[in-house]
């Protein structure tokens, strides 16, 4: 599982946590990947990891999540997607055929289906596609009818895709795939390994009209608490935590509130998220936006337009605020 990422599209949530770290409702990302995974017959995970292993460890000391048993890789520098997949891989001595996931992709993907058509294509390498409105920002995966990739597209024009199909992240992969990762040097597996494999015609990829979700950014983040809480995604979960402090003349709609924040009197909370110990004051309005870990929204203040609050960051009372990262870190 790819983890080592330093989050840059979800900052400033992820100057102090790793993204895959960060709860979506009451739950590490990191968990809800696995759990999925171990659903599906996984019960041993390598984490690939780069940015802040230490909290993954600390997380996690006696090397099990959501029933998974877990093998940590440290990459002693970045090595790209499929440079980190070959150390990680070498680290944890596999010699078997394995998967690939990318550690802040929300999916119920079935799985064994994709293994299931891996082997009865005699795939080197497989692909999950997912088809998208706008695959501009993806990589694109053209195939012929019986699957085999015919090109591998990296975040083309929109208006020069091939196909609305694209990479969702999840892979089925030989070992002898791993023979063609270059030691020693950052390599991509989207723009390096696949391609050589579609020379080769050994990659195939399969479509699959699951749920999914790229939640490594901030609307996409806070679109897949959301899904969780309103059904969209199966059974509702529960928005509010127990340990929350929620005033009864709040008003909370689609709104998820973490562990011991507060949420005053007269508050608005909508199509939000207020995580773990922040604050949101009397008569305040959140609306489709974030307040990370012990952030503070003062009286009377409004954030709307997907703000970011990160950790600890505060909002002036009767401030008002619109699609704004504080502390900003785009720089």
């Amino acid at each position: 599982m790819l983890v080592g990422g330093f989050g840059t599209r979800l900052r400033p949530l992820t100057l102090t946590t790793p993204k895959q770290m960060l709860p979506v409702v009451h739950r590490p990302m990191i968990e809800r990947v696995l759990a999925h995974l171990g659903a599906h017959g996984v019960d041993e995970a390598v984490l690939s990891m780069g940015y802040r292993p230490d909290a993954f460890i600390a997380a996690y000391p006696d090397r099990t999540c959501a029933g998974v048993r877990l093998h940590f890789a440290v990459d002693p520098e970045p090595l790209d997607t499929a440079g980190a997949v070959r150390f990680a891989a070498r680290q944890a001595g596999i010699d078997e055929r394995f998967l690939v996931a990318n550690g802040d992709i929300l999916t119920d993907l079935d799985v064994v289906g994709l293994v299931g058509f891996h082997d009865a294509r005699g795939a080197e390498a497989t692909i999950a596609l997912h088809r998208v409105e706008d695959p501009s920002a993806y990589g694109v995966v053209p195939t012929d009818v019986a699957g085999r990739v015919e090109a591998f597209v990296e975040k083309p024009p929109r208006h020069e895709a091939p196909t609305d199909l694209i990479n969702a992240g999840t892979y089925v992969l030989e070992p002898s795939a791993l023979e063609r990762i270059p030691a020693g040097r950052p390599v991509s597996i989207e723009r390096e390994t696949f391609p050589a494999m579609v020379g080769d015609r050994c990659l195939f990829a399969s479509a699959s009209e699951a749920y999914w979700l790229d939640a490594g950014s901030p609307g996409p983040y806070l679109r897949a608490q959301l899904d969780l809480v309103d059904g969209t995604r199966g059974r509702p979960e529960r928005a509010t935590s127990p340990g929350a402090a929620v005033d009864p003349g709040a008003c909370l709609e689609r709104a998820v509130v973490g562990d011991g924040a507060t949420v005053a009197a007269g508050a608005l909370v909508r199509d939000s998220v207020v995580l773990a110990g922040a604050v949101v004051g009397a008569g305040a309005e959140v609306l489709r936006s974030i307040v990370g870990p012990g952030a503070v929204v003062g009286e009377g203040a409004r954030l709307e337009d997907l703000c970011v609050l990160g950790d600890g960051a505060s909002v002036a009372p009767a401030e008002h605020l619109r699609g704004v990262r504080r502390p900003d870190s785009t720089g």
